[in-house]
Parts: C-alpha cells; sequence; structure tokens
C-alpha cells in the first residue's frame, strides 16, 4: 500500500470512530441510521478531544498483517493533529501538511477527500455515498454492549465495506474495520478518549520547528 492510500485508510477509520462523546441512549434502537445519527449529533455538541488508538493493517485474502502500530489524534471540529510512529499530520480545516521521513507533504483537501477528513461532515453526509445496514450486537473490548453497523458504497468504490461498532450506553464508536476491494483491511480500535480543549493554531504546521525540512505543495 502506498502512503497515500494508507493514510486515506487511517483517516476514513479514526474520522468514524472519534466521532462521538459518553452520552447515555434513552431507547433500544436496531435502526441503523438512527444509531449513526446519535453519534453525529453528539460530536456536534462536543468539544476538542484526546484519542488514543491501535491500528491493524491487513493485506491479501489471507489475512497477513501489513502493519501494526498505536497512535494518537487531537480533535476540534474539522481540526486534526494525527501522529503515529512513522508520520505526523496536521489539518486546520483548510490545509493538510503530513511528514513523514524528513519531508512534508501540503495539500488542500476538498469534494470526497474533505468528508473522511471531517467527521462531522462524513457522519452526517454518509447517506449520499452508503447504506447503512444494523448487523446485531457484540461485545466491545471493554466488555461492554454494543450495535454493530454496516455501511456498504452505493456506487462501485475503493472500499467495499465499513463495520462501525458503537456502544450502546454511551453512544461511542470504539471499533471500525475498513475492507478495501484491493484486499486490503484496517481494523482501528480506540483505547482512550479524553475531553481537552486545545487552541486552534496547534493544528497549523509549526514550520520553526521543522526548518531545515523541505515542503512540496501537493
Amino acid at each position: 500500500m502506498n502512503f497515500f492510500s494508507s493514510t486515506t485508510i487511517m483517516m476514513t477509520t479514526v474520522a468514524f470512530v472519534v466521532s462521538g462523546t459518553p452520552v447515555k441512549i434513552k431507547a433500544r434502537t436496531t435502526d441503523a441510521d438512527a444509531i449513526i445519527g446519535k453519534t453525529s449529533q453528539l460530536y456536534e455538541k462536543g468539544g476538542g478531544m484526546d484519542i488514543t488508538f491501535a491500528a491493524n493493517i491487513y493485506s491479501g485474502k489471507n489475512g497477513t498483517t501489513f502493519e501494526s502500530f498505536e497512535g494518537t489524534i487531537i480533535m476540534k471540529k474539522n481540526k486534526f493533529i494525527l501522529t503515529t510512529p512513522d508520520m505526523k499530520t496536521w489539518f486546520n480545516g483548510t490545509t493538510q501538511w503530513t511528514y513523514r521521513s524528513g519531508e512534508v507533504y501540503m495539500t488542500t483537501p476538498s469534494g470526497s477527500d474533505l468528508r473522511f477528513l471531517n467527521p462531522m461532515i462524513l457522519l452526517q453526509d454518509y447517506k449520499k455515498d452508503f447504506n447503512a445496514s444494523y448487523m446485531g450486537e457484540s461485545t466491545s473490548a471493554g466488555a461492554k454492549m454494543a450495535y454493530d453497523i454496516a455501511l456498504t458504497p452505493k456506487k462501485k468504490d475503493d472500499i467495499e465495506k465499513i463495520e462501525v461498532q458503537i456502544e450502546k450506553n454511551t453512544s461511542l464508536p470504539v471499533k471500525l474495520v475498513v475492507t478495501m476491494r484491493n484486499n486490503m483491511r484496517s481494523t482501528i480500535t480506540i483505547k482512550d478518549v479524553r475531553d481537552s480543549n486545545p487552541s486552534d493554531e496547534i493544528f497549523t504546521f509549526p514550520k520553526a520547528e521543522y526548518p531545515d525540512v523541505e515542503i512540496f505543495d501537493l
């Protein structure tokens, strides 16, 4: 998997998983759209979040592990800083900078790319591109009962299916599996979520801290 497709999978999965804050669900429901709708509403009302996650990316039909790592993400509305062992990404709501191997790649996401980067837009607008279906219930890694939701593209897409696990008593997404048509599959598990109130300035690439790094404007 190349750098950009790997980044797309990571941001798709993190976007879905971290877009809620704990809240009690008053009534049991098996309506997939209603379950995701609660999560979307929570994100709109919430502030910043610091998230720790574990990621596993698999390749091939036999599910060989391609990459495993842990990372963190700081989020505030449509802004984020994503840190993994081999890269760091800043997005200030308009421009994205990705630092890797001593170089920085700068892009201006728009359209479908922006929906994958912005959890609120993605969750609010998923009906445009995906059909949601209720798969049943399961137990989360934290031993909590959870809803299992499947999202399938309405049109042929690089993504074959997205499976979301949402804890019933909090409405918090805790696990997500993205299956690609090229047999790549990624699993993101949220290990910790904490409220925060980061300043807007930290989401812009701090050029002064990387004075010798070359920036490639893509």
